[in-house]
């Protein structure tokens, strides 16, 4: 085969790339990181996704020896600060907090994005469970109790949420749904407020985080009466599931993980899962998640992928068939 100078000479730069390119790539992965990284939170400081995005900022931070920022930008239900994270650079430096309102709100909005194909699914961080409580005035006992009182007048009883449309407005009626009962929704902006007037006895049950509620059932001012996994939790025994009280099929897990922008590095993307696996390994992490009643997740980023999916699946039926809106 003859091949000319000028054709000999084209192609010598383009193999010496083709092979540097890969070799840069490595090299900036094994470098990563070298600045700061950022967690964008799409919501309001002080609440249980702020601490879970503080504790992994903190705790990663040590692990990589970069500082790790916590950028609040909450609005439209975490639809803001998500669509910054989502459409950020995919250079590992900039991830997202998500939780179970990042799997409805396809269902509501109208996204700019996929919330499938336009992020990198990075780990699940936690998993806890929402605990069902009413005030003092509800005479049930138990959720059995509940339904029954609920089936006898229906929609006379009501029920909280932090927001139309939000995560706990959707799991509290996929499980009415599920029960074929009706309650009027109360929605309020935010879940300290719904805590609030539960407290007063202006609304009759609450689904909402542990970390929320459980102060007020140690005090005697709320009674719970299920939480939403399929089984018990370990920091709460006494507290029999959604499921083993009737509906076995319910199971509700209340998580938070982190994604980033589609198109991360495969090795900037191993990096940050094996530092976050281990950091969720660590006996400090597990002491400041268990008085909340949240346990520690991990896993793959394969694996937290699949969640979303089937999440988002689930909630969009939900959502359709109970015909809930937004705010």
């Amino acid at each position: 085969m003859n091949i000319d100078r000028r054709s000999f000479s084209a192609l010598v730069p383009a193999f010496a790339l083709g092979g540097l390119a890969p070799r840069l790539a490595r090299a900036q992965a094994a470098a990563f990181p070298s600045k700061a990284i950022r967690i964008v939170c799409p919501f309001a400081p002080g609440g249980g996704s702020d601490f879970i995005a503080r504790l992994a900022a903190a705790k990663l931070g040590e692990r990589v020896g970069q500082t790790v920022l916590v950028d609040n930008r909450p609005g439209a239900g975490g639809v803001l600060g998500t669509e910054i994270g989502v459409k950020a650079a995919p250079d590992g430096y900039t991830l997202l907090l998500v939780a179970g309102s990042y799997t409805v709100n396809p269902a509501l909005y109208k996204l700019s994005f996929d919330p499938v194909t336009d992020i990198t699914p990075v780990i699940q961080l936690s998993r806890g469970a929402y605990v069902l409580c009413v005030n003092a005035q509800v005479p049930a006992r138990t959720l059995q109790e509940l339904l029954a009182l609920a089936r006898k007048d229906p929609g006379k009883l009501t029920f909280a949420s932090s927001g139309a449309g939000g995560h706990l407005h959707v799991v509290t009626e996929y499980m009415f749904e599920m029960a074929k009962v009706k309650a009027t929704h109360v929605p309020y902006k935010g879940t300290g407020p719904a805590v609030n007037d539960l407290l007063a006895g202006n609304v009759d049950m609450l689904f909402a985080g542990t970390e929320a509620l459980m102060q007020h059932v140690k005090s005697g001012k709320l009674r719970a009466l299920a939480v939403s996994t399929a089984k018990r939790l370990p920091a709460y025994p006494d507290i029999p599931s959604v499921a083993e009280s009737g509906l076995p099929d319910y199971d509700v897990v209340a998580w938070h993980g982190l994604v980033a922008p589609k198109g991360v590095q495969p090795a900037v993307l191993a990096r940050l899962s094996s530092e976050l696996n281990a950091m969720l390994r660590a006996k400090d992490v597990e002491d400041r998640l268990e008085p909340t009643g949240v346990g520690a997740a991990g896993g793959t980023p394969e694996e937290f992928g699949a969640l979303i999916r089937a999440e988002i699946t689930r909630y969009g039926k939900v959502i359709r068939e109970a015909g809930i809106k937004a705010e």
